[in-house]
């Protein structure tokens, strides 16, 4: 079976309730976990100078993701930690999700990818598109979907 499982986090009540339960299945399973945040690039203003006025620095905009990052991968460390699950933390910074999360899935070592899905289905799916999709479609890794 599984044994080590990549759970993508980003701190929304989805994320929570699907590492909630990736933890549970981690515990049934006998797997450890690695917790997984992508971090944003810093923006850059392709339009000249002044175009779009951001008072963040490069380095203050790196420090806020770093502890966004490190806040949202305690809470899994916490979950495990109560459930007596192995979790290690993981962050790689990203302005493209998915291949962040089968780089870091990848880089890891881990024989499953377990992530949330919003539920989008029909047109809105089609538009919106969705980084879980993207994964299914891309991973070489199994990837288990949470509703």
């Amino acid at each position: 079976m599984f044994k080590h499982i990549l759970v993508p986090a980003d701190g929304s009540d989805l994320s929570k309730a699907t590492a909630r339960r990736a933890v549970s299945f981690a515990k049934e399973a006998g797997a450890r976990i690695t917790a997984f945040f992508a971090k944003p690039e810093y923006p850059v203003s392709y339009y000249g100078e002044g175009a779009l006025i951001d008072p963040t620095t490069p380095e203050k905009f790196d420090e806020l993701a770093e502890q966004q990052a490190q806040q949202v991968l305690d809470f899994v460390v916490d979950l495990g930690r109560e459930a007596g699950v192995r979790v290690e933390k993981l962050s790689l910074t990203s302005d493209i999700p998915y291949e962040a999360i089968i780089d870091a899935a990848t880089q890891a070592g881990c024989d499953l990818i377990f992530m949330a899905s919003h539920g989008r289905r029909g047109i809105s799916a089609l538009l919106l598109g969705s980084e879980t999709h993207k994964v299914l479609t891309h991973s070489t890794i199994p990837v288990l979907v949470y509703r």
